[in-house]
Formats: structure tokens, C-alpha cells, sequence
């Protein structure tokens, strides 16, 4: 099949809440949706962006031929260069289209509410 979607997206919008109510499996977090339709692997590099600081990145993740990868942002390093309570944008460029969405899990009140949307596809 052949590669739809485009190779940088923009996400404005990030915000890791830094509270959870519930078990462990509904922890509140951020999640690039990467979904890969060709049939060669996604190199997928990562760059936050901050309104107080300089971008952190770049962290490059794979996405198989004809797969998807859910990447929560919290997960990309252990070094609090991904903030939680912060806001944070994020832009994705990827060696051969893919497409991006953006969901986000807020469990900080016992209602959860999950947030969803296609990134901005700049080109």
C-alpha cells in the first residue's frame, strides 16, 4: 500500500497533567498516534517546544511498515526533559509520509476526560 498521509506535523497543544486518579492503566498522559500505511519503517524524529525554555529533542522512534505506534510523550526520556503540569507543543518529522494524532488522557478527577485530534499536517 502506498504511504498516505505527510511528513511534518505540528501538535500546538501538550499538557501532561501531573495527576491521575483510578489504577495505574488510566494514569493521565499524551500520546502521539503514528499510523504508517507503507510498506517501508517510519523514522519519526520528535522536537518539543516550550514557552519558557529552549526545544528539548530529538528523540527518533520507528514505525513499522503497515503499523501504527501509540508514543506517549512521557515516555520519550526519564531526564524531565518532557515536563508534566507544563504546556509544551511538539512538531514530528518523518522520512516518508505517516499520520499524526494527538489524544491526550486527563485523569486528575475520578471523571476521566480524554481529549483527541488529527495534528496539523504542514507538509
Amino acid at each position: 500500500m502506498e504511504h498516505l498521509g505527510q511528513r511534518v506535523w505540528a501538535i500546538p497543544e501538550g499538557f501532561i497533567p501531573d495527576s491521575s486518579t483510578g489504577p495505574e492503566s488510566m494514569a493521565s498522559h499524551e500520546t502521539a498516534c503514528i499510523l504508517n500505511t507503507g510498506d517501508e519503517d517510519a523514522h519519526v524524529e520528535i522536537t518539543l517546544f516550550f514557552p519558557d525554555r529552549e526545544p528539548a529533542g530529538l528523540w527518533t522512534v520507528t514505525v513499522p511498515a503497515r503499523r501504527t505506534l501509540h508514543q506517549r510523550f512521557g515516555e520519550l526520556a526519564g531526564d524531565g526533559s518532557v515536563p508534566v503540569g507544563s504546556d509544551y507543543a511538539s512538531v514530528l518529522v518523518s522520512d516518508v509520509p505517516v499520520v499524526v494524532q494527538h489524544t491526550r488522557l486527563d485523569s486528575r478527577q475520578s471523571a476521566n476526560a480524554l481529549l483527541s485530534t488529527v495534528a496539523y499536517a504542514a507538509r
